[in-house]
């Protein structure tokens, strides 16, 4: 019988004293916790299945609240995102739901956070984002970016940058998003990463393809996760690997 197997894993890092990324795999939802142990889960392939990482913004009250309100929002919604509208819709719905609940509490006041994810249906993939947290596609033909950053382009010398130019809540007053979304078809044996920049900016894609040639599931999760601690572990570090199996 197809199945899907997701394995995550959340971390603090090096530098950060909390983690402010939240996670949902189908039904639960991870928030602020630690582990360097990842978790692998199976889940029969059919009903739509939401896998995503919100990571709250550095720099500004509670985003950690943020995130964890998006990704139990996201849980919530699972069984209906069987479509790119019902995706964009939910997003929409997680958007408002960040405001409102920074509505007239001054320490929440601009909190925000990104999202990207992906909800594997019976025979497709869709994609989300909002910010600069990522989807890449990792197939036989290597590591491909499947999400679209929301970021200006990094500085002359730089590789990356740490500004984004849209989030869900992160302002004073409210502002509408528009979330990138896209359909893949589907196939076993499929594998896709889903990851907070605590990931990618530390390591390069060329670092990640070459460590996800050669492993799989939990053992690929804790090397990436060890990649990006060798290179300084600067942000919080979540991520998810997503794989079709038969």
């Amino acid at each position: 019988m197809p199945y899907v197997a997701v394995t995550a894993l959340s971390h603090v890092g090096r530098i950060r004293d909390h983690n402010e990324d939240s996670l949902v795999v189908g039904p639960w939802s991870l928030c602020g916790t630690v582990t360097e142990n990842p978790q692998t889960m199976m889940f029969p392939l059919g009903s739509p299945l939401v896998v995503a990482v919100a990571d709250g913004l550095g720099g500004q009250p509670a985003g950690e609240v943020a995130s964890s309100l998006v990704v139990r929002q996201l849980a919530a919604l699972g069984a209906s995102l069987d479509s790119e509208a019902n995706v964009r819709d939910a997003l929409e719905i997680c958007n408002h739901t960040v405001y409102s609940a920074a509505d007239g509490d001054p320490g929440l006041t601009a909190m925000g956070t990104t999202v990207a994810g992906v909800v594997v249906l019976s025979d497709s993939l869709l994609t989300f984002n909002v910010g600069d947290s990522k989807v890449y596609a990792a197939g036989q033909d290597g590591l491909r970016q499947v999400s679209v950053d929301d970021s200006p382009p990094p500085a002359p010398g730089h590789r990356t940058t740490s500004a984004v130019t849209q989030t869900l809540g992160g302002s004073m007053e409210f502002v509408a998003v528009e979330p990138h979304i896209a359909s893949f078809p589907l196939a076993a044996g499929d594998r896709f990463l889903v990851c907070s920049d605590g990931l990618t900016d530390p390591v390069p894609d060329e670092e990640l393809e070459s460590l996800l040639r050669v492993h799989d599931d939990g053992r690929a999760a804790f090397e990436l996760w060890k990649a990006a601690i060798e290179a300084g572990g600067p942000d919080n570090i979540t991520l998810a690997l997503v794989r079709v199996g038969e």
